[in-house]
């Protein structure tokens, strides 16, 4: 079988996590809904091809690897609005702030309030990964994919857009029996998730993940099952 060797490696890294209110968690290994939007990208897709998002990520399968886990902070974000504020967006249509109890009058007599939130950030990680389709001739193929990360149609980003990647998201297209397989040596113990497809070994550390986007609905749901190894050199 064919499969992509994908590296992730930047300054900041961030594979988002189930979020609860305004602290932006995240985990230690990218999620099926990253990887679909990150490869929707650099095809150039949007976010209203609804139905090739969702078969993408269906077809997808994939095993990760931290290679270096690097150091997680968190970023401390505050903006001052007031109740009238505006904001631009892409849409070119003008968002504003719903009224809330929450607002308070400045020394000016204008009602405000602090915004605040947390967002978690993985620094200077690095992480590889083994990719393929099933079905595997299905359009997009690997070979499209593989095209699209040497020549995106736009910025890639790791998680959020100010993870930029520090080198070539696409290693190499390689030949493999299973995607455990097809991963290049290791030289230093690390962790692996792996798909519960793979041969499972008794030491196997078992995870129920909300990874997957219904990018009909815009929301995560739903479970799956997959699996934690430790490994060592080699």
């Amino acid at each position: 079988m064919r499969h992509l060797i994908l590296v992730l490696e930047g300054p900041l890294l961030a594979f988002g996590g189930e979020t609860v209110d305004a602290r932006g968690v995240i985990a230690d290994f990218p999620a099926a809904s990253l990887l679909t939007g990150l490869l929707a990208n650099a095809l150039g897709w949007h976010r209203s091809d609804r139905v090739a998002l969702d078969r993408l990520q269906a077809r997808l399968r994939f095993a990760a690897r931290i290679d270096r886990e690097g150091e997680r902070i968190t970023d401390y974000q505050t903006a001052y609005l007031y109740e009238d504020d505006k904001g631009w967006t892409t849409r070119g249509v003008v968002e504003a702030r719903a009224k809330s109890p929450s607002y308070h009058r400045d020394r000016d007599g204008r009602r405000a309030l602090t915004h605040q939130r947390w967002r978690d950030y993985d620094a200077d990680k690095r992480v590889t990964l083994a990719l393929r389709l099933d079905p595997d001739e299905e359009p997009p193929t690997l070979d499209n994919l593989a095209g699209a990360l040497r020549r995106p149609a736009r910025p890639l980003f790791l998680g959020r857009k100010p993870c930029l990647p520090s080198r070539p998201v696409l290693e190499a297209i390689v030949e493999a029996d299973g995607l455990l397989a097809a991963l290049p040596p290791v030289d230093a113990p690390a962790r692996i998730l792996l798909p519960e497809s793979e041969p499972a070994l008794p030491h196997d550390e078992r995870r129920a993940v909300s990874d997957q986007r219904n990018w009909r609905s815009g929301v995560h749901g739903g479970q799956r099952t997959v699996r934690v190894r430790r490994v060592g050199p080699g």
